[in-house]
C-alpha cells in the first residue's frame, strides 16, 4: 500500500523522492475528489443557468482601483512565511519526516526562498494591477454579474467545513466508546475515523443552506449535487484503497475465481496507514512498535468494490441528467443508487454492529435503508409536485 506519494513512486517506479512524503494518498484523492465535485457541479449550475432555470446576481463593482499599500505588505508577507519555511521543509524533507513536529516548531528556516517568493508575489500583485490598468485607464463603478456557478467555490469551502464536521460526528457516535476514552484527540486527528453518511447529511444540509441565500431553490441544488457527491464519493474510495485506512472488509477465505488478480479478491493490505496487522472478529489488532503492518489473514477490498461501483454509477447519473425535467427525481434516483450500494456492501465490511429487535445490522445499514425510501417516496413525492418557484433577485438586494 502507499501512505503517501513517496512510497507510491518508490515501489512503481523504482525512484525515491523524499519529498513525497508530504503527498498523503488518501488526502490527495480526498482533494481530487472534491476538485472534480467542483467541476460538476459548476458545469451543471451554468445548464440550469443557460436553461433559465436560475439567475445571476447583477450589481455594480470598482475596478481599475490601484491597491492599497496594505495589499503589497500582505502578499510580501505571506510569501516569505511560503518560502521562509515551506520550501525549506520541501529541501529538508528526510529531516522532516524523521521529526515533523520539531522541524515545523522550529525557527529553522530558508531566508533566501523566503524573500524570493515575497518578491515575485509582490511582482505579481504589481503586474496584475497594470494589466487591469490597461483596460480601465480610470477607476469606475461597472456592472457586473455574479453567476451561479462561479459561487461554487464558497460551496465547495462550506461542504469541505461541514462535511469533515458531519463526518467525524457520525464515527464518533457509532464507537462511542472510544470517543470518550480521549474526545479532545479524537477529534483533533482530523483524517482519522470519518463516516461517510455524517459528511453527506451534514454537508448537504449546509450547501442547501447556502444555496438557498444564492436564489438557487434547492431541489435544484439536490439534482446538481446528487451527480457530484457519487463521483466524490467513488474517487474517495480509491485513496482508502490505496492507503490502506482501514475501512477495507471482513476475511475473506472463499477461493478465488481464476479470472482475478489475488488484490481484487483478497487482500493483505500491506504498509498500510491504519498500523493494522490482523482483525479478529472485525476488531482490529494494531502491529507492535517497529513492526512494516500488513494483515494476517486478507480481506474482501471493499473500498476497491466501491469505487468501481461510485464512479460507474455516476456515469449512469450524468448520462440520464438532461432527460429528467422534474427537479428533484435525479437526485431521489441518486439517494436510491447510493443507498443500494453501500448496504450490499455492508454484507463484507467491517463495522461497529448493533442489536436491534434480535438482528444484528450497522449504522450504514439503517441509514443505506432510510436513503433508499427517502428516495423511492422523492420521486412520487416530486412526480405529483414537478412545479418548482421561481427565485429572483430583486434590485435592494443587489450587489
Amino acid at each position: 500500500m502507499f501512505p503517501n506519494f513517496y512510497y507510491l513512486f518508490r515501489d512503481l517506479f523504482g525512484v525515491e523522492i523524499y519529498a513525497l512524503v508530504y503527498i498523503n494518498t488518501f488526502g490527495f484523492f480526498v482533494a481530487i475528489s472534491f476538485l472534480l465535485a467542483n467541476l460538476t457541479m459548476g458545469w451543471e449550475l451554468k445548464r440550469k443557468e443557460e436553461e433559465g432555470l436560475l439567475h445571476a446576481k447583477s450589481g455594480k463593482k470598482w475596478v481599475g482601483g490601484q491597491p492599497a499599500a496594505m495589499d503589497f505588505v500582505v502578499n510580501a508577507l505571506v510569501g516569505f512565511l511560503f518560502g521562509w519555511k515551506f520550501i525549506y521543509l520541501i529541501v529538508n524533507a528526510k529531516e522532516f519526516f524523521a521529526d515533523p513536529q520539531s522541524k515545523i516548531l522550529s525557527l529553522d528556516g530558508s531566508v533566501t526562498a523566503g524573500i524570493v517568493v515575497a518578491l515575485v508575489m509582490v511582482v505579481s500583485k504589481y503586474l496584475q494591477y497594470l494589466k487591469t490598468k490597461k483596460l480601465y485607464p480610470e477607476p469606475k463603478w461597472e456592472m457586473d454579474q455574479l453567476h451561479p456557478y462561479q459561487r461554487m467555490g464558497n460551496f465547495t469551502i462550506v461542504a469541505a467545513v461541514a462535511g469533515l464536521f458531519g463526518a467525524k460526528m457520525f464515527d464518533h457516535m457509532e464507537h462511542w466508546d472510544k470517543f470518550i476514552e480521549n474526545p479532545l484527540g479524537a477529534f483533533l486527528n482530523p483524517f482519522s475515523g470519518l463516516t461517510f453518511y455524517g459528511g453527506l447529511i451534514v454537508g448537504g444540509a449546509a450547501i442547501l443552506y447556502v444555496a438557498n441565500k444564492a436564489k438557487i431553490h434547492w431541489r435544484h441544488m439536490l439534482d446538481v449535487g446528487g451527480p457530484a457527491m457519487m463521483l466524490a464519493y467513488g474517487v474517495g474510495r480509491i485513496g482508502c484503497h490505496m492507503s490502506g485506512d482501514g475501512d477495507w472488509g471482513i476475511v475473506n477465505t472463499l477461493a478465488k475465481p481464476g479470472f482475478l488478480p489475488d488484490w481484487m479478491w483478497a487482500y493483505n493490505y500491506p504498509n498500510n496507514v491504519a498500523g493494522i496487522c490482523d482483525q479478529v472478529d472485525g476488531v482490529s489488532i494494531h502491529c507492535a512498535d517497529g513492526i512494516t503492518p500488513v494483515l494476517a489473514n486478507p480481506v474482501w477490498p471493499t473500498p476497491f468494490y466501491e469505487a468501481v461501483a461510485g464512479i460507474a454509477l455516476f456515469f449512469v447519473l450524468w448520462s440520464i441528467r438532461k432527460r429528467i425535467k422534474v427537479p428533484g427525481v435525479l437526485f431521489s434516483i441518486y439517494l436510491i443508487f447510493a443507498g443500494f450500494e453501500r448496504f450490499w456492501v455492508e454484507k463484507i465490511r467491517v463495522n461497529a454492529v448493533y442489536h436491534i429487535a434480535g438482528m444484528d445490522i450497522t449504522q450504514a445499514e439503517i441509514i443505506s435503508v432510510v436513503l433508499m425510501l427517502v428516495g423511492v417516496l422523492g420521486i412520487f413525492y416530486f412526480r405529483r409536485n414537478p412545479n418548482v418557484p421561481e427565485m429572483k433577485w430583486t434590485k435592494e438586494e443587489a450587489v
